[in-house]
């Protein structure tokens, strides 16, 4: 087992959660050493012992890479080389329970006399921990495996770390008692382990003959286990073990849709995808593309530029800078090596192309036809002809299947068809409508270097070559939504920097919207971001923007964000948009909308403990921190600095942080971060809110380049609950709809303010309020407030006129029918009396669904 967590090499650990890729033959790192090169005759093409070499690549991030070297027979090395690709990215082992790591973990480091270097600030600590559990202390002696069991862990632990918070949990629910039944297990279980906004049909509540299993699993003490009780040291194993975990193991499944056309996705997106650090200075390499390929990145960026003689070999770099330069080919070979290895669902490639020569376009078609062979897709499928009105085709169509993004010769388009093939690559580029063609002058380069839209629009025209690989995805320039939604073409792309694009939120949101549903959008960053900083991508994914192309460089605030929603439903790089931005039947009106899309949360989260936070003795807190629509509760809440320097286990125990009215759940997520005083980074975790468990919870925490920590987590009590507004409090969701359903003819909209409000908050950031760290602006002074209060005054009148006339006709219609009904019934004693009184409640129900879709 302790394989699945450390890799043995050169008298050294390496963390699994460290490796990024597994390469064997060809693909494998050639020794650096020219004496080891000779030695195995690696400089020659043709040597056997190339077959046999394999490389295991780590490091911390996408750019700071070490290359591990091995030899072994041929199918050795590609086994080793699947088998251990596969663990280091397996979901539930980045998931994975905190008792499950420390176990590994602590028989590694017992076993190698090392765990003194994991605690060098607190080695009395460990020194005492070792003798209650009866283990060997000295320096230098040494611990039997048969020794190191599974009793002994569980006692060095609770010496090691112990957790007075969890006794007073249990001591509070227990009475002062010093062991729970299975009963009273069961009953702290349903009551504050559960989510209570689940269906008790449908999720059934935990039974006490369900408890006896867990009891016997985590209970220390076998006399305990045997009468049927838990003490505070088995709760606080059985919150540690794999029973229990913050995120619901569904989600990291790959259970979601992927039969939905491509539009309908949130797309893993990359920009200047081959640069190493900042975008006038940088570094270019083709392994770049292997790490955001592996890292699950859909969508890579590919800017091509003319080579010089006497090779003409096009090259890839970033134009009017002094990054570096490589081959086109590179490039090419790597993303091909690289594309499905970590997901088997189509890469979009963006191709900018500045390459004004037929010659060499030509070369660079030739290197996608033949280095990508079958899987380079150049035909359309025959279900899904370039027409307007028809969609393009889904991701588990395109499975296998590579595309690229490079601007169309109309007179080249293909209509030929094909049936699709497992394994190809689909490349995709974009006609210009001749009302639409971006002719840009000659401009000056300091210009170009210095706009928000950098060299991006001023690519070259497509010749021939170039211009048959493309197909469902075609770029065009961006006109209006009006024009857009005229022309219907589902395989048009438009691209926009991000001032456009937040341009656009604050000006044409719901219009963007629509545009969202039918075909593609991508972001990107401003040319003026020279350091390869991010913008937010959270904006752009409410509008239901597809491609939101990030510098994976950089592992800021925004590319963590980006990292965390794409770590659910399977890695697989592509994420289905949710309701609100998908939907395509319709123009997304809230009054309309389901039911499930417009129900609130309100979010409560209190923070215990922290468990192996530090080395040091250092003090330490916690930042909680709401990421949602614009106009969801903002503040960012702080625990106070632990009381003692305590790195193994501090305690902070405040009262609880409170979110309330979250407006849209399913776009929200939570984000903690864990410091030392003095504001060092020690860790931190971002959690979609719909992914999330309630319940006493530990939060493993992850590093600044979103890699699970091995041992740091944060002890937390979290709670999500419907909103329901303070008039209607103390009643539950259901009451709630039910009252305004009674009363749905009467004065009261409370239900339409509320309505209006998660509409102008998800399409109106603009008017967000301030982040609660800003003086607010006075509200009823406000000249925003008064228009937006006025604007929904006129709004409800209006709607209240419309709803009435329209409950009106559809009253008399079914009262007209039920009248006919009796009077045939009556007549002609056509019903028993049963089927009457089955008629009036058709009747009731009818009348009530009325009521129904006036407020929903």
């Amino acid at each position: 087992l302790i394989y699945y967590y450390y890799f043995f090499c050169e008298n050294e650990f390496l963390d699994i959660a460290t490796i990024r890729d597994t390469r064997a033959g060809k693909y494998a790192k050639l020794p650096k050493h020219p004496k080891v090169r000779n030695v195995f005759n690696m400089d020659f093409p043709d040597s056997h012992h190339l077959a046999k070499a394999l490389t295991i690549v780590t490091g911390p991030d996408t750019v700071n890479l070490t290359y591990h070297n091995f030899f072994a027979a041929k199918e050795v090395a590609q086994m080793w080389a699947d088998d251990i690709l596969a663990i280091a990215y397996n979901t539930l082992r980045a998931n994975a329970l905190i008792l499950n790591i420390l176990y590994l973990l602590l028989m590694i480091l017992i076993f190698r006399l090392s765990i003194f270097k994991m605690f060098p600030a607190d080695k009395k600590r460990v020194e005492a921990a070792l003798v209650a559990a009866n283990l060997p202390k000295g320096k230098f002696d040494t611990i039997k495996p048969d020794v190191f069991t599974e009793a002994a862990f569980k006692t060095f632990i609770l010496h090691l770390c112990p957790r007075p918070e969890i006794n007073e949990i249990f001591t509070s629910f227990t009475k002062g008692k010093g062991f729970m039944t299975k009963e009273m297990l069961t009953k702290f279980l349903n009551e504050k382990q559960r989510d209570s906004r689940l269906n008790e049909e449908l999720f059934p509540l935990v039974r006490p003959e369900q408890v006896k299993n867990l009891i016997e699993k985590y209970e220390p003490s076998s006399s305990n286990a045997s009468r049927g009780q838990i003490s505070p040291e088995g709760l606080m194993f059985y919150l540690m073990g794999s029973e229990t975990s913050v995120v619901k193991l569904d989600k990291l499944a790959q259970s979601h849709d992927m039969t939905q056309p491509i539009p309908h996705y949130f797309v893993k997106s990359s920009h200047n995808t081959y640069l190493t650090a900042g975008q006038l200075t940088g570094v270019s390499s083709p392994e770049m593309y292997r790490q955001c390929l592996l890292a699950g990145c859909r969508c890579l960026e590919l800017d091509c530029w003319k080579g010089k003689p006497p090779d003409e070999e096009p090259i890839i770099t970033h134009g009017f800078t002094m990054t570096t330069e490589i081959l086109f080919k590179d490039v090419i070979e790597a993303i091909a090596e690289s594309a499905f290895k970590t997901s088997k669902y189509p890469v979009v490639l963006s191709f900018e192309n500045h390459v004004d020569s037929v010659k060499q376009q030509e070369k660079m078609a030739n290197y996608c036809r033949t280095i990508f062979g079958d899987a380079l897709l150049v035909d359309v499928l025959d279900k899904y002809p370039l027409k307007p009105g028809h969609p393009v085709p889904s991701p588990s169509e395109l499975m296998g299947k590579i595309l690229i993004k490079n601007k169309k010769n109309d007179s080249t388009d293909r209509t030929k068809t094909k049936p699709i093939e497992n394994n190809s690559i689909l490349c995709l580029t974009a006609p210009d409508d001749r009302e639409e063609h971006d002719d840009h002058d000659e401009q000056d380069e300091e210009k170009m270097k210095n706009s928000d839209e950098g060299t991006a629009g001023q690519e070259v025209t497509a010749y021939e070559e170039m211009s048959a690989l493309v197909n469902y995805v075609q770029p065009n320039k961006f006109i209006s939504f009006e024009n857009a939604a005229k022309k219907n073409k589902s395989f048009v792309i438009s691209s926009f920097v991000e001032t456009k694009g937040e341009s656009l939120i604050a000006k044409n949101a719901v219009d963007w919207v629509e545009y969202n549903k039918r075909q593609m959008s991508r972001i990107y960053p401003k040319g003026t971001r020279v350091d390869s900083s991010n913008y937010s991508p959270q904006p752009f994914w409410t509008a239901g923007c597809q491609f939101v192309a990030l510098n994976y460089q950089t592992m800021d605030f925004p590319m963590q964000l980006n990292m965390a929603l794409f770590e659910f439903n399977g890695r697989t790089g592509y994420l289905l948009k949710h309701d609100v931005v998908r939907r395509s039947d319709k123009k997304f009106d809230p009054f309309t909308d389901r039911i499930d899309t417009i129900i609130a949360s309100t979010l409560t989260i209190k923070i215990y403990s922290g468990q192996f936070l530090s080395e040091k003795h250092v003090k330490t807190g916690v930042e909680v921190e709401l990421i949602g629509l614009p106009k969801d509760p903002k503040r960012k809440y702080r625990t106070k600095w632990s009381t003692t320097p305590n790195g193994i286990n501090p305690e902070w125990n405040e009262e609880p942080f409170v979110f309330e009215k979250i407006l849209l759940p399913e776009m929200a997520y939570l984000r903690l971060v864990v410091q030392e005083e003095g504001g060092k980074f020690l860790g931190h975790r971002i959690i979609p809110l719909d992914a999330m468990q309630t319940g006493f919870q530990h939060i493993c925490l992850r590093s600044e380049s979103n890699m699970p920590l091995t041992l740091p987590s944060v002890f937390v009590h979290i709670e999500v609950k419907d909103y329901i507004p303070a008039a209607f409090a103390g009643t539950d969701l259901q009451a709630y709809c039910t009252l305004l359903l009674l009363d749905a003819t009467s004065n009261n909209h409370s239900m339409i303010v509320f309505l209006l409000d998660f509409s102008d908050a998800l399409f109106n950031p603009g008017d967000a309020a301030p982040p609660a760290e800003q003086t607010p602006a006075p509200e009823p002074q406000h000249k925003n407030f008064l228009k937006v209060a006025k604007k929904q005054e006129k709004d409800l009148k209006d709607m209240e006129k419309k709803f009435q006339k329209k409950r009106e006709e559809l009253v008399q219609k079914y009262s007209d029918q039920f009248k006919a009904l009796k009077k045939k019934s009556t007549g002609k004693n056509f019903f028993s009396a049963e089927k009457q009184t089955a008629q009036n409640k058709t009747f009731s129900d009818n009348i009530s669904s009325i009521n129904i879709m006036f407020l929903f």
